[in-house]
């Protein structure tokens, strides 16, 4: 099912990118709509968002009309070191003429955060591609917001969205620290004195319950959580035992591995054997040996990190390939494994 939602979101927003393309009105200044195939963005904005969270602004080199995206869209920039990396758009979906996106930096991540921070200026050029989406929202009349940290990227746009519908719609931002959380002026300001929005630190109130919080949530509501590992799993179990109609939910960490087994990565150009865990990823595995691996997403839905295998059984576990693919030896090394004991040849 989630395969399925992962491929509807994703023709959805191209549909949606494809209307946004119209004819320029005669006369309108700066109309020409930017391509979303290989867009080139300039960082026109940097603003401290809160403790090591920095939110930048991207437009198009001339001002011209950005693609159409809905709420849980997100973006794949190319920075200057050859990385990609994915990014939630945290903007308003009305503005046709500016992206925004938020980074946390994480010292100790791959990398990518960092040069975010700090090799990108005011003025500076990305190449990037979508807008995608694999985390839509279907506006439902009751909805529940559960944001770790960071993981208010995608909640955002879709609180505003919730907010102009009239949906009957609550926010909970979790984290370390209330300076931790970015955008707390800008929520308060969409709760208005309904009270809508609800800041919980830890530091204030100690670990959440997540059981607790989603109590709250009115008979039936959709909830739509993003945020660490941790915290999924718990609303995932809450969830279920609770009134809740439906949870979605994206992750901006790797899920851990479930059902591993042991096996081992053969590469075929050097014969290297590299032995991998029941509890790691192969990509993990392989990066240590060799760092310049690319990788994106993670979770198997970008793509970036496709390798072809020559030998052995693959145990598919990504959300993107076609079972074309899959015959013809292509494997997302994110997510996908082997059996116990056996041996993938990667052409690498």
């Amino acid at each position: 099912m989630m395969r399925a939602l992962t491929v509807l979101g994703r023709v959805h927003t191209e549909v949606v990118a494809r209307r946004g393309r119209r004819p320029a009105r005669v006369g309108a200044p700066n109309a020409a709509a930017v391509r979303p195939e290989g867009l080139e963005l300039v960082v026109r904005e940097r603003v401290v968002e809160a403790e090591d969270v920095v939110s930048l602004r991207l437009t198009a080199p001339a001002g011209g009309r950005l693609p159409r995206w809905q709420p849980g869209a997100h973006l794949l920039l190319l920075l200057p070191s050859g990385r990609r990396r994915h990014y939630s758009l945290c903007g308003d979906p009305e503005d046709r003429y500016t992206y925004r996106i938020a980074v946390r930096r994480l010292a100790e991540g791959g990398g990518g955060s960092i040069e975010m921070h700090d090799a990108l200026p005011v003025g500076a050029t990305l190449r990037t591609a979508g807008p995608r989406n694999a985390f839509p929202f279907a506006a439902e009349p009751a909805v529940l917001f559960l944001a770790g940290g960071i993981g208010i990227t995608p909640i955002l746009p879709m609180v505003r969205r919730a907010a102009r519908v009239g949906s009957d719609w609550r926010l909970i931002h979790l984290g370390r620290t209330r300076d931790s959380l970015p955008f707390g002026a800008e929520l308060a300001g969409l709760g208005g004195a309904e009270g809508r929005v609800e800041v919980r630190a830890d530091d204030e109130e100690g670990p959440p319950d997540c059981a607790e919080l989603l109590g709250r949530a009115p008979v039936g509501a959709a909830v739509y959580c993003c945020g660490p590992a941790p915290m999924l799993a718990a609303v995932r179990t809450a969830v279920e035992a609770g009134p809740a109609g439906g949870l979605h939910f994206e992750r901006f960490a790797p899920a851990p591995v479930v059902d591993g087994h042991p096996f081992t990565l053969r590469l075929r150009r050097s014969g290297i054997e590299l032995p991998i865990p029941a509890d790691r990823p192969a990509l993990d595995v392989l990066r240590e040996a060799d760092p310049d691996t690319a990788y994106s997403c993670r979770q198997g839905f970008c793509g970036v990190c496709r390798v072809n295998v020559v030998a052995g059984t693959v145990q598919h576990r990504d959300l993107r390939l076609t079972d074309d693919e899959r015959a013809a030896g292509a494997m997302l090394i994110c997510v996908s494994r082997a059996a116990e004991g056996e041996h993938l040849v990667l052409d690498l």
